[in-house]
């Protein structure tokens, strides 16, 4: 394939993200088969019509099923609301499109695994977004376990927390609505999830709490007038895995003071790792074979030697950034359906994380712990 030509829908601040790397892509990784910006879809003429210049796309559309039908296009991405997510991408797949859709898949793992079953009866390739997986400094991680550095794998402790719904003020919004968005916190922040089933195997059992801490919230910043929360705040949950190892995630939307507060410690039998993405680009290394009175973390610094930060940079300590992440991850969708690799996380490896969450709200409501019978394995590599 001499270039895939894709067709955004959704212009907004994901989609903007997904523009800026397809035009980093043959700068960074410039043995990439071609991305071409084909045609953008956004909800108004407005929308779409400033879209198309400002990322860089060939033509507009004001309808998403023009971006779906269009015969020059190859790659649906879908940058929408959450509730629109399946509808798109039942639409692309009859039309035969591969489809890059942002996290989380669908409203529900019902929803998803249907749009799992069609995809693969349909023979099409898809990948989802869950970037924070795509960090070369989590590619080291995963480099290190798999080496045996830490040994064996015993614990896992997670959290994604941010404060964008810290403030009772904070008006109103789709996100808290279960029949636009879904579950809340979980599935808004689902990437320490993504993270804990990548680094450490499936996860067989959860046993959760779920809170919704601010019931109302004011509709357009206006006193007068109240609309009820739907979804949960925040929620934590403890976690078996399948290798043997036991660990703990936790999430929230309203952690005052946290603006990216994505953390994974994972321990070893013979060592550790803690990493934070407000400091994407390092990582604390502790491994037990040291001198007495020489042990304790020591900081890793991406480096070229790493997995992927090369392409970005030839020297080591030059900080990544998260468009960087989004660019190794259209990287990945590119040479995907090329062929030359397989493509993680796709719509299985998505619906096997709705299962997850499904599974902790249910352990909240029953109030015990909840087996998953068939869990979804990360690729290996």
């Amino acid at each position: 394939m001499d270039a895939l030509k894709i067709g955004l829908i959704g212009s907004g601040f994901m989609g903007k993200a997904h523009a800026i790397a397809y035009h980093a892509l043959p700068v960074v990784f410039p043995s990439t088969t071609k991305v071409v910006c084909e045609i953008v879809g956004d909800a108004t003429e407005e929308l779409a019509r400033h879209a198309a210049p400002n990322l860089g796309f060939n033509r507009w559309t004001s309808e998403w099923r023009e971006v779906v039908s269009d015969p020059r296009v190859d790659v649906v991405d879908i940058c929408t609301p959450n509730y629109m997510h399946k509808e798109v991408a039942l639409a692309a797949i009859a039309e035969g499109k591969h489809v890059y859709c942002e996290k989380p898949l669908s409203l529900s793992s019902q929803d998803s695994l249907e749009m799992v079953d069609a995809a693969e009866a349909a023979g099409i390739k898809t990948l989802v977004g869950f970037n924070y997986v795509k960090n070369p400094t989590t590619a080291l991680a995963k480099e290190i376990i798999e080496g045996g550095e830490i040994g064996k794998v015993v614990h896992f402790r997670g959290t994604h927390v941010e404060d964008y719904f810290a403030d009772p003020m904070a008006p109103f919004t789709w996100r808290l609505q279960r029949g636009y968005a879904g579950s809340g916190a979980l599935g808004d922040l689902c990437h320490i999830i993504s993270m804990a089933l990548h680094l450490v195997g499936p996860i067989t059992d959860v046993c959760g709490d779920v809170q919704t801490v601010i019931g109302d919230r004011p509709v357009h910043g206006a006193i007068e007038e109240w609309a009820r929360v739907e979804n949960e705040d925040q929620a934590h949950f403890m976690a078996r895995f399948a290798n043997g190892a036991i660990g703990t995630l936790e999430v929230s939307r309203i952690a005052t003071g946290r603006k990216m507060g994505l953390t994974y410690e994972i321990t070893g039998t013979r060592g550790s790792l803690y990493f934070d993405q407000e400091r994407m680009s390092e990582i604390k290394l502790y491994t037990a074979n040291e001198a007495a009175g020489r042990q304790g973390f020591k900081t890793l610094l991406l480096g070229p030697q790493h997995p992927d930060y090369a392409a970005f940079s030839h020297a080591p300590g030059r900080c990544l950034g998260y468009i960087d992440m989004k660019t190794v991850e259209v990287r990945d969708l590119a040479e995907g359906i090329s062929g030359l690799k397989p493509l993680w996380p796709d719509f299985r490896a998505a619906w096997g994380i709705d299962r997850i969450i499904e599974a902790v709200l249910l352990s909240h409501e029953q109030r015990r712990w909840v087996s998953l019978e068939f869990p979804e394995a990360a690729p290996e590599g």
